[in-house]
């Protein structure tokens, strides 16, 4: 189900084929994030031209709307949004503990009202699973809590005990459901703040009720740059060889680089569509907030070292005349770009692992400002 097939020999980074029900994902990979079943202000088509092998989508808003009778109607979340690579759906905890509102957590699930319209949901751990599975997704993830930095230890511990017993009550529920020998991907995601020692406890614990990939969530809420490094090297290095480790929501360039170098696979973030739709642009050279004035006549691509559709067809000077007239083709110019680059830097990175040249090209970026 995952196999390692390079290793970087002066590093931890490594290449891995890890199978689902939709299609083999090569890692280290980036994969964009489709919240409401799409990669904002892009299409399907859009995502295969980029050559990106997997998308997210997000369980509690996918519930919220359109609603799952309408996503079945269409014969599942694949053809829902006319996508047919791997799909893998978080279960939503984030965005109930952070969008919903008048919400209580307790032992059974969580009870919370929309942000959407205030109507009142309780979820358990078995209905995030059946939720993600009648959505056909290719990997499931369990229903967790995630904190804010910062939290007090008495306070993680707790959660960190509720989140452990969601994720037994979470495999249970997915093998009801599928049976043995099911291809469709499990993660269990390792959560305990800032506190290296439940970091520790977490990956142990979730080893022992045995997953098919481990993600490390809990970081990027709130915590300096090298306190999330701490923590993320703190989760992975007890985490077993053989799986893949996914870091949720990392997605600046830098934090790529980082990660892999530790031994991380897979990644997620709003980064290139959020940041793109307000005019940011990423590059091989860096940042560039094409809506600057210093761009008004500028005729040169967004980024002259990239080939995407948009940097071959379009100037720096029109990107930016669309964003100050708010035309919406802007946005969607920018964001494509900032897709492809995020792809193709991982399928770079993907192969100089394989050519032993990692570390050069992690040097290669070292100075750039994203």
């Amino acid at each position: 189900m995952f196999k390692i097939t390079h290793k970087d020999n002066k590093t931890k980074a490594r290449v891995g084929l890890l199978e689902t029900p939709h299609g083999v994902i090569e890692t280290p990979e980036f994969m964009p994030v489709g919240t409401q079943a799409t990669v904002k202000a892009l299409s399907s088509e859009d995502m295969k031209y980029c050559k990106a092998q997997v998308v997210l989508g997000n369980t509690y808003h996918l519930y919220l709307r359109p609603g799952m009778e309408v996503i079945k109607n269409a014969g599942g979340l694949h053809r829902f949004m006319s996508w047919d690579g791997p799909i893998l759906t978080d279960s939503g905890g984030f965005q109930i503990f952070s969008l919903a509102t008048l919400m209580k957590v307790k032992d059974k699930g969580v009870e919370f009202q929309s942000h959407v319209d205030g109507s009142k949901h309780f979820l358990t751990p078995e209905d995030v699973v059946n939720l993600q599975e009648e959505l056909g997704s290719d990997i499931i993830m369990v229903l967790d809590e995630c904190l804010k930095y910062p939290c007090p230890k008495d306070k993680a511990e707790r959660s960190l005990e509720l989140t452990t017993e969601w994720a037994k009550r979470s495999k249970k529920a997915l093998k009801e459901v599928k049976g043995e020998g099911c291809r469709v991907k499990l993660f269990g995601i390792v959560q305990g703040s800032t506190y290296p020692d439940l970091r520790k406890k977490a990956a142990e614990e979730l080893i022992k009720i045995g997953f098919d990939g481990y993600a490390i969530g809990g970081l990027s809420v709130g915590e300096p740059k090298d306190l999330m490094y701490e923590m993320m090297e703190d989760s992975v290095k007890y985490l077993p060889e053989d799986k893949p480790r996914y870091a949720m929501g990392i997605g600046m360039p830098h934090d790529f680089f980082n990660a892999i170098e530790m031994g991380v696979d897979m990644f997620d973030c709003v980064v290139p569509t959020r940041n793109g739709r307000n005019g940011a642009a990423y590059t091989n050279e860096g940042r560039l907030i094409v809506r600057n004035g210093e761009y008004s006549k500028d005729i040169r691509a967004l980024s002259e070292s990239c080939d995407c559709i948009v940097c071959k067809n379009y100037s720096r000077s029109y990107i930016r005349h669309l964003f100050n007239t708010e035309e919406l083709l802007g946005l969607r110019l920018t964001s494509l770009h900032n897709v492809y680059f995020y792809v193709n830097l991982l399928r770079r990175i993907r192969e100089a692992i394989k050519g032993g040249t990692f570390s050069e090209l992690k040097e290669e970026f070292k100075n750039r400002v994203f």
